[in-house]
């Protein structure tokens, strides 16, 4: 005797073994002997077999029509060896009686189950009407996605498709019928997604590409502004100072500027000034709201997406040859051994005497003309040299704390396109690219002023009660990262006791945020904690630091990605088909004379630090991939192992990351199932 079973909605069946009140031993064709529970049986018979049974139930149940076996069900709960004789005949066989099982448990949409047993209820009308609408639906559905799919596949795109490139890489509802047509296609013609898009004509200029996959990500309402007018700042004291900035040519959002009083009397008074649109700019405001979207300025080479309109930051930018309204801190040294005496912070309107420019100025005032070894025949020649001397010192003090000297071996690395621009680059623009050596004299003075104005202003919200945004490194172990948060913890990689950003308010959101508690600190001192914009514990303020953190690592991914575009283009442009490069770790090597790090095949098993050549066989500007491998080592003795996050370096050569998998297809379920 055999006992066709349930097995959890699936026909089984096999030889009965056994049988008592309440189970069944059963035999399947396999030789896997089952125990089953008595409700679990459907139909005893004792032919066919079992094998032939579930062949000739299967092709039965494809020939029965629903509907009718819906109209000639009961209303009521009938069992599925009824329905069989009404359907077929009186007198229906195990096969006729299993197939009517599987017709009515696969279905429904038609039929539900009505407890253990075999036993079933027909769906109401309107329900039935609703289920087939949406099978209906379905099979419209799937006859779309395989004819977009067959588009795709014969190098063509579909205009659905085509509008909705960056979603359907990058934040797909893989639901969606244009990402299943995607993920069908790229099976279909055995291609990756990008190089089918590529070859179907979705995909472009490279640099488009990735343009408008930031855009889409991080902008999507587009990077205009709206009509903004920045309010005034009323009347403030004048200081007795004549200040100058340091920045680049290019830099348009002039935060910070300096100021030397009282060399030679004994004490001097170095002042830090710092561009003060927390006056004017008011939390919750119109331009409030615009930066806190925005919550940063996004650079890159030839471009740059500003955190606030050029019209506002022209208002508050300290540009030379007016008096400017800034948050300023004053720190009166000893002349002599550079001990700090005293500090103070005033909201004044600071006269910018000079805007000094980097790029201009590093090949003029050296190391050398403000240590007296060389002259000095340049503006601020005196004040400079006491901001270098200080510099020397501050860092000097940072570096005993830090425990180990700061490292500046790597060079950091210009990228100038050629031409004026009053929009985005194209993409095929000629780029240059030029060292410029870390810790100049210059990037020391600024550096170790905005440390120590940062460091001080955030210890001071702490001493009046005020909550502010910081930066904070446990200890310099590896993997250790820099992490923000609203307590002022140790920064063991500046060599601080606390660090909170307070210098870049026109490009940072948070420093503005940092300005609004200062500016209420000058104002109200100890009773700052009552007027403040953020209180203690302010839920507003974990929210923006929640947003900053995770905007501004996506401004950075993107500064990095585009800048190896460009560093790509210069291999290509400049015909450029062999490296010199050390090695780091797995494959992984960094080119001695580019920002770029990459796998070359050959160099898996050498050392960190040994320098190699290595032969370029491949770009793709897509993914920005570097292909190559080793060529020779060099005879160079290997380097010592830089300070660097190795996560960081994979990161750096890792290629572009899409969001579809192919192996989605393999879950879908056919149309109407």
């Amino acid at each position: 005797m055999f006992v066709l079973f349930d097995d959890s909605g699936k026909a089984q069946a096999g030889r009965i073994l056994s049988e008592a009140d309440a189970s069944l031993q059963v035999e399947l064709d396999s030789g896997k002997r089952v125990k089953l529970k008595a409700q679990q049986s459907l139909l005893k018979f004792s032919a066919p077999n079992p094998a032939e049974l579930l062949r000739s139930s299967a092709e039965l149940c494809a020939q029965i029509d629903l509907d009718l076996a819906w109209e000639f069900a009961p209303e009521g709960e009938f069992g599925f060896a009824e329905l069989a004789r009404d359907y077929f005949s009186d007198k229906a066989s195990a096969a006729e009686q299993a197939a009517a099982w599987l017709a009515l448990s696969g279905a429904p949409h038609y039929f539900r189950r009505a407890g253990k047993g075999g036993q079933f209820k027909k769906a109401p009308q309107e329900q039935v009407q609703a289920a087939l609408l949406g099978i209906e639906r379905k099979k419209q559905q799937q006859a779309q996605i395989e004819a977009w799919a067959g588009e795709l596949a014969a190098g063509r795109c579909p205009e659905p498709i085509a509008a909705q490139i960056y979603k359907l890489l990058f934040k797909p509802d893989k639901n969606g019928p244009e990402y299943k047509a995607l993920v069908q296609a790229a099976l279909q013609a055995k291609k990756a997604p990008l190089d089918l898009l590529t070859a179907a004509g979705a995909i472009g200029n490279p640099y488009q590409f990735h343009w408008q996959r930031f855009l889409f990500e991080q902008f999507p309402k587009g990077t205009g502004f709206p009509e903004l007018q920045a309010p005034t700042i009323g009347e403030l004291p004048r200081a007795a100072v004549a200040a100058f900035s340091i920045d680049d040519s290019s830099t348009t959002e002039i935060d910070d500027a300096l100021s030397v009083q009282g060399l030679g009397s004994g004490t001097v008074t170095f002042g830090i000034h710092i561009a003060a649109p927390g006056l004017a700019i008011q939390p919750d405001a119109a331009i409030d709201a615009v930066a806190r979207v925005r919550l940063s300025t996004v650079y890159m080479p030839g471009w740059k997406i500003t955190m606030l309109p050029d019209s506002v930051v022209q208002v508050y930018t300290l540009t030379e040859g007016r008096d400017c309204p800034a948050l300023s801190l004053y720190c009166q040294f000893d002349e002599a051994t550079l001990e700090l005496k005293s500090t103070e912070t005033r909201i004044e309107a600071v006269p910018i005497v000079r805007n000094l420019r980097h790029d201009q100025l590093d090949g003029v005032i050296t190391e050398a003309s403000l240590t007296g070894e060389a002259p000095a025949d340049y503006e601020f020649a005196a004040e400079l040299a006491f901001a270098h001397r200080l510099a020397r010192h501050l860092k000097a003090g940072r570096e005993q704390v830090r425990g180990k000297p700061e490292n500046f071996n790597r060079p950091d690395y210009s990228f100038k396109l050629e031409g004026e621009r009053s929009e985005p680059p194209l993409g095929d623009e000629t780029v240059h690219i030029s060292k410029r050596a870390r810790g100049t004299a210059l990037d020391l003075i600024v550096a170790e002023a905005m440390i120590l104005a940062n460091s001080r202003w955030g210890a001071w919200l702490a001493e009046v009660g005020l909550p502010g945004l910081y930066r904070s490194q446990a200890s310099l172990a590896p993997g250790i990262k820099v992490r923000m948060g609203i307590k002022p913890l140790p920064h063991a990689g500046m060599g601080v006791a606390c660090y909170a950003w307070c210098t870049s308010p026109l490009r940072r959101y948070v420093d503005l945020v940092n300005q609004w508690q200062l500016i209420a600190a000058v104002r109200h001192g100890q009773t700052a904690p009552l007027v403040a914009p953020f209180k203690p514990k302010d839920a507003n303020l974990f929210a923006i630091l929640s947003s900053f953190d995770a905007a501004y690592s996506a401004y950075n991914g993107f500064q990095s990605q585009i800048e190896r575009y460009w560093t790509l283009r210069y291999l290509q442009q400049n015909g450029i088909s062999e490296l010199t490069a050390s090695t780091l770790r797995d494959g992984l090597v960094r080119a001695d004379e580019l920002p770029l790090v990459f796998k070359a095949l050959g160099c898996e098993s050498l050392e960190r630090g040994a320098a190699v050549k290595v032969r370029v066989t491949g770009i793709d500007l897509l993914t920005l991939e570097l292909h190559a491998n080793l060529l020779e080592r060099l005879q160079t003795a290997a380097t010592a192992a830089e300070e660097a996050d190795e996560g960081e370096e994979e990161e750096a050569a890792a290629p572009l990351t899409i969001a579809v998998d192919l192996a989605d297809a393999e879950t879908e379920a056919p149309a109407g199932a």
